[in-house]
């Protein structure tokens, strides 16, 4: 399936003005600019999109849709008709098969902890399979952590909580080390220097990255690890609910087998939440980047047991999802492309926003485009996007250029015969991150005494915006940071008082008080697309 004809005359004129938007340097957005763009256009910003909370830590808050729906939804417990008799007892059990959580269980095992990961599909199933473009260490010589932290602070609208941010930049250069010595093939120059590139919203060249594989080769190193280190897991076994004692304090979690359908009752010492972001419950209807796992359970349990959310309404709609062809509708096309030097271009084969702005600018812009405009480019099913301009990168940088440094990509392309080298890419925001989260301090731990949390869960980190490459450092820097401190509070925590589901109960009585009438079951576990257009 290559491009159909009517979608012809537009490539055509894209090629017909490459070679004079290859001297073309497109000026950067202003602060008002960008905030007039963000009003007009982005997702985040429009009211019809939003409801208040009605029970809960952040009660009268407004939240998307979507999120109040799973949030205000009931528990899969009923907890007058549930027996808590423990199954097994460990010291940290950790719930997340990603980045975060395989660096949670690396450490906790390390530090001498019994461990126990689940996971609810299989070691390995998350977002971070799914990154592409790198990860961000601050490493070069003139680049510095003091650096990063103003490129983080600045992208989440200095609204990020600080003291997060730092940990963020300061552990970078020794989680890039830690990486390396477990393995992670990082590309280097002929001197064996690392290659950095661009990312959008940052000052300095410092994506480090495995090609267009930087995710997958991250869990490929990890999940190795854990396997070979001996550390227990087991798959297909999501958490639905978290367990606390009489003293509010959390001492394990509830878990469910989705192959046979029974419970387990875990008792832990300290519980690490890695269940990663909230794509499939596809925020203001939009296509996502998410791997299928993807419905919030953490945040949904955590929510439950009494934590607060911060930044749940923001958004990251990634610029460059894939709008053709329809079969990979929403697919990730990794910011490195812009990052090499393809220019974002509309139906009239023009430029019409920098190329590296913010995500969150770069996908109002394009939004503006397509649905202010009129300037995008219609597929036979009704998709509309712009043209990403991949046959730039060879003309910059020289023939080979783009198959050599994003493989994958081309490679999903040319499985519809569409020769990115060649012919650009077809792109719209795609719903792509959970920019907000659970609460946690330096340590990953949350206001619940003995419950932590690495990676998309939380929040407060990215502020309102994250950067290219701070998810994978996420993972990583706040996975070890939780290991290490469930692994200290485990050693200090005693099997006691009795298991309790009451806080289960407050919530459903809260929600009746306030009237909230739902057939909905939370956490969800898995999407249902049985009536959805959506992918």
């Amino acid at each position: 399936m290559s491009y159909p004809k009517e979608m012809q005359a537009a490539i055509k004129k894209v090629a017909a003005t490459r070679k004079s938007r290859m001297n073309e340097t497109y000026p950067m957005l202003s602060p008002e600019e960008k905030q007039e763009l963000l009003n007009n256009y982005h997702p985040d910003y429009r009211d019809d999109a939003f409801r208040q909370v009605q029970v809960g830590a952040n009660k009268g808050e407004s939240l998307p849709h979507e999120v109040v729906d799973i949030i205000e939804a009931r528990s899969r417990i009923e907890p007058a008709d549930f027996s808590l008799t423990a199954d097994k007892e460990v010291d940290v059990l950790v719930i997340g098969g990603g980045g975060g959580g395989c660096s949670a269980a690396l450490v906790a095992a390390e530090k001498g902890a019994e461990v126990l990961q689940v996971t609810k599909l299989r070691l390995g199933d998350a977002n971070t399979m799914m990154a592409q473009g790198g990860i961000q260490i601050a490493d070069k010589e003139n680049d510095s952590p003091a650096i990063h932290y103003l490129d983080v602070m600045g992208g989440g609208g200095f609204v990020n909580k600080p003291e997060l941010v730092k940990a963020l930049v300061m552990d970078a250069p020794k989680v890039g080390k830690w990486l390396e010595d477990l393995g992670y093939m990082f590309d280097k120059d002929e001197e064996g220097r690392m290659v950095t590139r661009h990312g959008g919203g940052t000052s300095r060249k410092r994506m480090h990255s495995a090609r267009d594989y930087s995710g997958a080769e991250i869990m490929r190193t990890l999940r190795d690890e854990v396997q070979n280190r001996g550390i227990e897991y087991i798959e297909f076994l999501p958490a639905v609910e978290l367990l606390l004692d009489e003293q509010e304090r959390c001492q394990g979690a509830i878990l469910y087998d989705l192959e046979t359908e029974e419970y387990m009752v875990v008792r832990a010492r300290t519980v690490i939440l890695a269940t990663g972001g909230f794509g499939r419950i596809h925020v203001s209807g939009f296509p996502t980047t998410n791997h299928y796992g993807a419905t919030a359970d953490g945040l949904v349990m955590a929510y439950r047991a009494g934590a607060n959310l911060l930044f749940m309404d923001s958004t990251q709609f990634h610029p460059t999802g894939a709008a053709f062809p329809e079969q990979i509708v929403g697919l990730l096309i990794t910011e490195k492309v812009r990052g090499l030097g393809a220019q974002l271009v509309n139906n009239k084969g023009e430029q019409f926003v920098y190329p590296l702005e913010t995500r969150d600018a770069e996908a109002s812009a394009i939004i503006r485009e397509c649905e202010g405009r009129n300037l995008g480019i219609t597929t036979p099913t009704g998709m509309t996007g712009v043209w990403l301009d991949s046959p730039m990168i060879d003309e910059i940088h020289g023939p080979g250029t783009l198959q050599k440094e994003l493989p994958a990509m081309y490679r999903q392309f040319d499985r519809f015969d569409i020769d990115i080298t060649k012919d650009p890419m077809l792109i719209f925001p795609t719903l792509h991150y959970q920019n907000g989260g659970v609460e946690i301090d330096q340590r990953g731990e949350t206001a619940i005494e003995n419950l932590f949390i690495a990676g998309e869960t939380s929040g407060g980190l990215h502020g309102k915006n994250r950067l290219m490459g701070n998810s994978l450092l996420d993972v990583l820097v706040f996975g070890r940071r939780a290991g290490k401190a469930a692994t200290e509070r485990a050693r200090e925590v005693s099997f006691g008082d009795s298991l309790s589901l009451k806080h289960v109960e407050s919530f459903h009585q809260q929600l009746a008080a306030k009237g909230v009438e739902t057939e909905r079951v939370s956490p969800m576990l898995l999407p249902d697309y049985s009536n959805s257009n959506i992918s």
